[in-house]
């Protein structure tokens, strides 16, 4: 019988690319050949829903689909073999948390999730053998997505991805899976880091504030993969620190991503308030989420969009002065004096 190909598709930040790998050291080389895709949320329904229709096989790390489309067809395509989706994002888990091909785990990042899953199975020993080696750079991709601070080579190893890509960071690691950078890669993100910190000082002095409630960065301000640190700039350090940063970019086809930042949960709320699956796509989790918007989009009705749900949301979780109970027991209490 023949065997259907594997296609593991995951994110292009640091967790997304150390999850990429980690799938792959512990497939290759028993089920080659793979394939590889790192993506947006903008394209992983895409891909997901090419690749099972081609009778690929999916692995699908760190991302997930935005259309019911594509979680009908993996529901149908899904027949109770072990999990095929491996996630951390808390919108992720609120939508689709009870499906039995996902393994989600908001504590962690996606990559030490599928990790912690791949150690805990009875694996053949050179299997398990090849995975302890990326014990390391799992810890590492951990501690820079959840902002963790313990780690300090983990910002320069997100610094790798920006000056890099993707790519040739997760090419590295199927190379060579060390955590441990080498002199040249050491001295370069350490200087990379030096430039990003000038180029926060001058983004700063051009962000559009909102009250006390959002700072929108305009594009061409930041290069990619500079979004988590300056946006933990502004919240973290700060004196007046807004409830979101909102980075906007155009893609190439002209769509706009934008990524959001907050310190209490509320970019995942208000990504999970503005997506409608066709318009306006978007996933993440608490802190960190993205929303892409359609080309003819002005930025300032994206700004506007996200504080309109910023106020919705705010009103939302206001304090009920009275509740209906209380309001049942004072009008019983008025009837009987009366």
């Amino acid at each position: 019988m023949e065997r259907s190909l594997i296609n593991i598709i995951s994110h292009t930040d640091l967790d997304g690319v150390v999850a990429a790998a980690v799938a792959w050291h512990a497939l290759y080389p028993e089920n080659a050949p793979l394939q590889i895709y790192l993506v947006g949320y903008g394209e992983v329904d895409n891909v997901v829903c090419d690749s099972i229709q081609s009778g690929r096989n999916v692995l699908i790390l760190d991302l997930f689909c935005q259309k019911r489309e594509t979680i009908d067809l993996i529901d149908s395509f899904f027949e109770g073999e072990p999990p095929i989706c491996f996630d951390h994002h808390e919108t992720t888990l609120q939508r689709w948390g009870n499906r039995p091909w996902l393994k989600i785990d908001t504590s962690s990042c996606a990559a030490k999730v599928y990790y912690d899953w791949l150690m805990a199975q009875d694996l053949p020993v050179n299997v398990k053998d090849r995975l302890v080696v990326l014990s390391d750079i799992v810890k590492v991709a951990n501690d820079r997505d959840l902002w963790l601070g313990q780690i300090p080579e983990s910002r320069l190893w997100q610094a790798m991805i920006t000056m890099c890509g993707p790519w040739s960071v997760l090419c590295r690691l199927l190379a060579n899976p060390s955590s441990s950078l080498t002199y040249g890669e050491h001295e370069a993100t350490t200087s990379f880091v030096k430039e990003q910190e000038e180029r926060f000082a001058e983004a700063l002095k051009r962000v559009k504030r909102f009250g006390d409630e959002l700072i929108v960065v305009g594009p061409e301000l930041l290069q990619f993969g500079d979004v988590s640190d300056f946006c933990g700039l502004i919240l973290d350090r700060s004196k007046n620190p807004p409830k979101v940063v909102a980075v906007a970019n155009k893609k190439v086809t002209g769509e706009w991503a934008v990524s959001l930042r907050s310190r209490s949960g509320l970019a995942g709320k208000i990504t999970g308030m503005l997506r409608d699956g066709k318009k306006v796509r978007g996933g993440g989790h608490g802190d960190a989420a993205a929303l892409y918007f359609p080309p003819h989009y002005p930025l300032e009705q994206i700004s506007e969009s996200i504080l309109s749900a910023i106020d919705l949301i705010s009103e939302q979780e206001k304090p009920i002065s009275m509740t209906l109970g209380e309001v049942l027991k004072s009008k019983l209490k008025q009837n009987e004096e009366s």
